[in-house]
């Protein structure tokens, strides 16, 4: 596992650049795409298939870049995967939010097509604006079965909230899915955490619908929202400054793992005061605020790394993927370098990747597998 990074503002040179340093093989089955949509993506995928050739592809863009070297901005990783370890079939799907449950199921199919190997992990690249996230994995799901784990995350627009991007070859959409079935002789291994903790008293979610919430304890779950939390005023106005709070002021859903689970606030509706979440918030159940600092969130850093580690039964790893929640990095603000350094330290030399996400996907166990401001982390061996 090779990645290369590059910042020059030349979308062609950027892409050039990032996929010759990540080619340290000869080998090479997969290319994994992570950049700003600040950059002509025409142009940045014409560079990279320039020097890559026909080698498979599929990417996103982002809320910001994970390299090795540590966070960046307005800039291109990628991620080559090769050697005879390797097996990888790639799929697209299209016209995702019409059909969340079905373009799960579609993209999944990759995996009767990869050849067969010890090891298999589904790597999901979703529109994270496309609506109920937990609808893809269902589908996904439904085609993978309990022995195959699914990993990735929601694609992101630098807090835009307007349109994510996906890659495929030299494709550029939107509302899609890419995926990649990767087989390998040896493990996988995939940790995840969040660090948030629930505070004050749970509210009863009293009326929801997909991935919006109406009611929270028989009021408008915005007003509910920014009262409970005392939002500043340009958060209760202002579309981006309400996104902006409310990316450090998640929902938690009660579940039986240790963590609860947690709910991104993406966005809210000012007439009918609802809620927009990145998943679906179920009716009739509980949910609380949350919240989390530097300490908290590291600390789950560690434990995501360690959990991933561990999985890979002693087997050195060649590369870590981050799909790290861009509300984690707000809380860190500038102690982010710090989490990616402990990834980094982790990964004992080998190379680390990701991005900045919309939400992570991570499904080991059970048929739940999505998450909100959480990291998630996939050790390759």
């Amino acid at each position: 596992m090779g990645v290369g990074q590059s910042g020059n503002p030349d979308a062609a040179l950027a892409g050039r650049a990032a996929v010759t340093d990540a080619l340290v093989g000869t080998d090479t089955k997969l290319l994994v795409v992570f950049c700003s949509d600040a950059y002509d993506l025409d142009v940045l995928l014409t560079g990279i298939s320039d020097v890559a050739g026909d080698v498979p592809l599929v990417g996103c863009s982002t809320a910001g870049e994970i390299a090795t070297t540590g966070p960046t901005d307005a800039s291109v990783v990628v991620v080559a995967l090769g050697g005879d370890g390797f097996s990888v079939e790639t799929s697209v799907a299209t016209g995702v939010s019409a059909r969340l449950r079905a373009a799960g199921a579609e993209v999944a199919g990759a995996l009767r097509e990869v050849p067969g190997k010890p090891h298999q992990v589904l790597l999901l690249l979703t529109d994270g604006l496309a609506g109920d996230q937990q609808e893809i994995v269902r589908g996904a799901y439904g085609v993978a079965g309990a022995g195959v784990p699914l990993v990735g995350g929601c694609a992101g627009d630098d807090l835009k909230m307007r349109a994510t991007t996906q890659f495929s070859g030299r494709n550029v959409m939107h509302d899609a899915i890419v995926s990649a079935a990767i087989s390998s002789d040896g493990p996988f291994g995939i940790g995840v955490h969040h660090g948030w903790r629930t505070v004050g008293e749970p509210m009863l979610v009293t009326k929801s619908g997909g991935n919006r919430v109406h009611l929270l304890d028989d009021r408008p779950a915005l007003d509910v929202y920014l009262d409970r939390l005392g939002a500043p005023e340009e958060a209760r106005t202002d579309p981006a400054a309400f996104t902006r709070f409310a990316l450090t002021h998640p929902l938690g859903l009660s579940r039986r793992s240790l963590e609860p689970q947690v709910r991104f606030v993406a966005e809210a509706d000012f007439d009918d005061r609802s809620l927009g979440c990145i998943a679906e918030v179920p009716q009739g159940g509980l949910t609380w605020f949350m919240e989390g600092d530097a300490a908290s969130v590291l600390d789950a850093t560690d434990r995501a790394c360690a959990d991933a580690l561990d999985a890979l039964g002693g087997a050195p790893p060649v590369g870590l993927f981050a799909f790290d929640c861009i509300a984690r990095r707000e809380v860190l603000g500038d102690r982010i370098g710090a989490e990616i350094g402990r990834l980094a330290d982790r990964a004992g030399g080998a190379p680390v990747a990701g991005f900045y996400t919309y939400g992570e996907i991570a499904r080991t166990h059970g048929i739940s597998g999505f998450h909100n401001q959480t990291l998630v982390v996939l050790a390759v061996s």
